[in-house]
């Protein structure tokens, strides 16, 4: 989840929303890339899910990682709750799932690099407390009950609104891990063809990165139950977003979508105030029943964007939001699948010309059905396997256009980030398929194996 934005003066009129997000348009030699994970942490003996403060605890972990690594603390009333460090940020999901933000990097060699150095400490501090971390798209044998619920004052709100929007809110704040990169466009039409790329595409990446074959120690008959929860948490803000495909989209259509999504807070002098189900066109005109007479920031406008969860956003930068959480090959594959269609035209060209001709009921039914049968899932009459290899191979073109070199030029570009998802559709077998394969064959059931055997 993001933190509180800041930095923002006052809206001085109604053009300054769209205003902040095309103030993101930069010209491609700077565009970057920012990687987040989330990851599981759990009592190596038990299996249990770490709590927040104790001897063996993530207090512990992120105290460990504040005084060994050099990472300075970010506190919200008195609560260490997350890090920062050279443009990248550890953050607190809600049940406790250890998330980094990733700084703006230029290559993925840079990303797979900072994976590495964050995985290494980690589980440096783990090993000390007898903690370990996991990569998986949901929790697979923890209960709800067994979750704690993190001390930031915006979680709190949420948890109480997700029992009136849907029926998964809480399931996905405590149970569920992703992994996402966020990518920079140049302009509003390159934002827009790169957003319906994005859209209409994520179901592949679901597919390809589907891990969350268990929810409360069962088979639960999704490859992805991460992205079945996110389907029924609140249809106001998630989903597949229609509106994008349409003529004249741009930042002035997204502005009016957010501005339609209901509140959950504003953030003043540290406090996270009650807002729920309250209007930001209300906010605007100074008339939020939360702060009356009021009226909005730019930060309070940045926040309220963060607190907006389709398949695909923006802010002033897209993020890519369709993956489940993973081993650690897959923290440098996500980033490089997305790059290879994003940062070369004639990539991004092609990646288009293959789901142009997908209205948004096949969309829909897509996003649905990759979340259930993973590749086997089905297109405009194709196999979304074949689709995947066909996207693979425009990535992989895109990424050698790219030509970025690694390890000092011995490396000529990035496609070598892509052999996890190429293994994957020569095989046929995303990762929620090995873990059934496991589970029905040599771990005989029991799921208990799965920490000892897919752990960092």
């Amino acid at each position: 989840m993001s933190i509180p934005q800041s930095g923002g003066g006052p809206i001085e009129r109604y053009e300054d929303l769209a205003g902040l997000l095309e103030a993101g348009c930069k010209p491609a030699g700077d565009w970057r890339i920012g990687t987040e994970h989330e990851k599981f942490g759990y009592c190596l003996d038990t299996h249990a899910p770490l709590p927040y403060a104790g001897d063996r605890s993530i207090h512990h972990m992120l105290s460990g990682l504040r005084d060994r690594f050099g990472w300075q603390p970010v506190e919200e009333a008195g609560k260490l709750i997350g890090l920062v460090k050279g443009g990248a940020n550890i953050s607190l999901e809600p049940g406790g799932q250890l998330e980094l933000s990733g700084a703006p990097l230029e290559t993925i060699h840079e990303t797979c690099d900072e994976v590495n150095s964050h995985l290494a400490e980690v589980k440096a501090v783990g090993d000390e407390i007898g903690a370990g971390f996991i990569g998986l798209g949901a929790a697979p044998d923890w209960l709800h009950e067994d979750m704690p619920l993190m001390p930031k004052g915006r979680y709190k709100l949420m948890d109480g609104y997700m029992q009136k929007v849907g029926t998964m809110g809480r399931v996905m704040m405590r149970r569920t891990c992703t992994v996402q990169v966020n990518l920079d466009f140049g302009s509003e039409a390159d934002m827009v063809q790169k957003f319906r790329v994005a859209l209409a595409l994520q179901p592949v990446a679901t597919a390809l990165f589907a891990n969350s074959p268990f929810f409360e120690g069962k088979v639960n008959g999704h490859k992805s139950w991460r992205s079945r929860v996110w389907r029924d948490l609140d249809a106001d803000r998630t989903g597949m977003l229609p509106f994008v495909f349409e003529d004249g989209f741009g930042f002035e259509a997204y502005v009016d979508y957010a501005l339609d999504v209901p509140m959950y807070f504003v953030y003043r002098d540290g406090v996270y105030v009650d807002a729920l189900g309250q209007s930001f066109r209300d906010f605007l005109k100074g008339e939020l029943p939360a702060l009356p007479g009021e009226k909005p920031t730019l930060s309070d406008w940045a926040d309220h964007l963060t607190t907006i969860f389709p398949e695909a956003r923006i802010k002033q930068f897209m993020e890519m939001r369709g993956a489940d959480g993973g081993p650690w090959r897959r923290l440098c594959a996500l980033p490089a699948f997305w790059v290879g269609l994003m940062y070369d035209q004639g990539a991004l060209n092609a990646a288009w010309d293959v789901c142009r001709g997908w209205d948004a009921e096949t969309r829909a039914r897509l996003h649905v059905d990759a979340s259930v049968k993973g590749l086997e899932a089905e297109v405009d009459g194709r196999n979304l396997r074949d689709v995947a290899r066909d996207v693979l191979g425009i990535a992989d073109a895109g990424l050698r256009a790219r030509g970025r070199a690694g390890a000092g030029g011995l490396i000529p570009d990035e496609t070598h980030f892509l052999n996890a998802l190429q293994e994957t559709v020569e095989s046929g077998m995303t990762p929620a398929d090995e873990l059934l394969a496991k589970y029905h064959g040599e771990w005989g059931g029991d799921l208990s194996r799965i920490y000892a055997e897919y752990s960092y």
